[in-house]
């Protein structure tokens, strides 16, 4: 099967977009989404456009955060302020280490 090519976007602004998933201790889920949400206030000053946290009814163990940056470079700059890296400290314990992450390039939708 030959993968499918897209012709060059022409007039559209792009955006890198994050999607990842972890797996939470059990009985931790809320605590971990409590602190993903804790921050969320100064995203867009840094550059996110979109960060949506995601649970579900029927996985009581797994978050899905989707995220859409203005750039890669602003995505990561984030990682290193004081406020993420002390979130990611304090739910890393609650975390199992199961992750999952793609990086996308968002081309539209509803909401970006």
């Amino acid at each position: 099967m030959n993968p499918i090519t897209l012709p060059p976007l022409q007039g559209v602004a792009v955006s890198y977009g994050y999607i990842a998933s972890m797996k939470t201790k059990p009985g931790c889920r809320d605590d971990v989404v409590d602190i993903l949400l804790s921050g969320v206030d100064g995203l867009r000053t840094v550059g996110c456009d979109l960060y949506v946290v995601s649970v579900s009814d029927t996985d009581d163990v797994t978050i899905w955060v989707s995220e859409v940056w203005q750039s890669k470079e602003k995505h990561d700059a984030s990682l290193q302020l004081p406020e993420t890296r002390a979130a990611i400290g304090k739910a890393m314990p609650m975390l199992t280490g199961e992750f999952t992450s793609q990086e996308v390039t968002v081309v539209g939708g509803l909401g970006v």
